[in-house]
């Protein structure tokens, strides 16, 4: 039942950062403050389930052929919201 629930969370967490595409369609998105509040928003979800996808496979033991997909998929996302992340806080200096 374990494996099933956190296969389940891993895949809903893999469609989640796209959802910043229709957000970004309305004007007050696009604004300063709120822009930013939803890049570091978005960058900190794609972290977390990276890292729970990470956490679920290995130390759940949570092995199956999908699973395996959501971690590389989560783990590419987190790669790349550290990156964003990354990038913003070396614009600051």
């Amino acid at each position: 039942m374990k494996n099933k629930i956190c296969t389940a969370i891993a895949t809903m967490m893999l469609f989640v950062p796209w959802t910043i595409l229709p957000m970004r369609t309305f004007d007050w998105a696009l604004e300063s403050p709120v822009a930013e509040i939803m890049v570091y928003s978005y960058a900190a979800f794609m972290i977390f389930s990276g890292v729970f996808s990470i956490l679920a496979y290995t130390k759940g033991k949570v092995k199956n052929k999908w699973m395996q997909v959501c971690t590389v998929i989560n783990g590419i996302y987190a790669v790349g919201a550290v990156a964003i992340v990354g990038l913003a806080i070396a614009s600051l200096f």
